[in-house]
C-alpha cells in the first residue's frame, strides 16, 4: 500500500476517547521514535487467516482491573463479514494494555495507524485499548452536535450514565464496552481506511505516476477530522446494520 509519510508520527490517531485531552503530554523515552501506541510489552502473538487474508493479532498483557472487552475469536467471527476488499494491507489487530497517563490524557476505544511498527514491520494496524474497570466514562454536559451524536450511541451500546452539575458518567462495565469495541469501534476503524483506500489507492492503478498517489496521500489527511468521521460512522452503521439484520450479531463471549 502507497504511504510516503509512514513515519509521520502525526497520523493515524483519530481519537474518540472518554473524556477530553488536557495539557499534559505523554512521555517519549529517550532513543526512540515509536509512538506511545507502538511500545508494547509482555504480549502473545497470534496469526488467523480470514477469508485468505492473514491477520496477525497482537494481545498484550493487562494490569489489574484492567481487560480486554474482546477475545480473539470475538473480533475474527466480526472480520468475516467484512469485506474482504476492504481489507486492504491492514494487517495487525492489537489488544493494547494502555498507560496510566494514557488513560487520563489521551483515552480512547481504539484508533487506526495507517503504518504501525512491530517487530520491524510497517503495516496499517487498528488498535483496541483495554478497559479499567475502576474508570469512568466522563461525558460533558455541554455537547457539540458530534457530541451529542456519540453520547446517544453510547447509551445504546448499554453504558448507563449518571449526572451531576457538571457531567455525566458512567462506571465502565465489561458487556456494554465489548457491545462499543466490538460491534462499532472496529467497523469505524475499518471505515476509517477505507476512506482512505477510496481515496488513495483505489483511484489509480499499478503503472501511475508516484506523484499521483502522493498528491491523493497528501489530500486524505489534510480533510477535516468531521469529514473523515463521518463517513467512518456511516460505514460503520451500514454494515452494524447488516449484521443485525442477517442475525450475526450480538453474539457470546467466544
Amino acid at each position: 500500500m502507497f504511504n510516503p509519510t509512514r513515519r509521520n508520527r502525526n497520523i493515524g490517531t483519530e481519537n474518540q476517547g472518554f473524556g477530553q485531552n488536557n495539557k499534559l503530554k505523554i512521555p517519549t523515552p529517550y532513543g526512540t521514535l515509536l509512538s506511545f501506541y507502538e511500545r508494547i510489552e509482555k504480549y502473545q502473538k497470534e496469526i488467523r487467516v480470514i477469508n485468505n487474508h492473514e491477520f496477525l493479532f497482537v494481545v498484550e498483557e493487562t494490569r489489574e482491573n484492567s481487560m480486554h472487552s474482546c477475545s480473539v475469536n470475538d473480533l475474527v467471527k466480526i472480520i468475516q463479514h467484512i469485506p474482504s476488499e476492504d481489507y486492504g494491507d491492514l494487517k495487525f489487530i492489537i489488544l493494547r494494555q494502555s498507560k496510566r497517563k494514557e488513560e487520563i490524557i489521551s483515552s480512547v476505544w481504539g484508533r487506526l495507524v495507517y503504518s504501525y511498527e512491530f517487530e520491524n514491520e510497517y503495516f496499517p494496524a487498528i488498535i483496541l485499548d483495554t478497559i479499567d474497570l475502576n474508570k469512568k466514562i466522563i461525558w460533558p454536559r455541554k455537547q457539540s452536535i458530534e457530541d451529542q451524536k456519540e453520547f446517544e450511541r453510547l447509551k445504546q451500546d448499554g453504558h448507563i450514565f449518571n449526572e451531576n452539575k457538571r457531567e455525566f458518567f458512567a462506571d465502565l462495565k465489561s458487556e456494554p464496552s465489548r457491545n462499543t469495541q466490538l460491534y462499532r469501534t472496529l467497523l469505524h476503524e475499518f471505515g476509517h481506511y477505507v476512506h482512505y483506500l477510496e481515496v488513495v489507492d483505489r483511484p489509480g492503478n499499478e503503472n501511475e505516476e508516484y506523484d499521483l498517489k502522493e498528491a491523493r496521500n497528501d489530500f486524505y489527511f489534510s480533510l477535516p477530522k468531521v469529514e473523515k468521521e463521518k463517513f467512518a460512522h456511516k460505514y460503520a452503521d451500514t454494515l452494524k446494520a447488516k449484521l443485525i439484520q442477517e442475525k450475526i450479531i450480538p453474539f457470546e463471549y467466544l
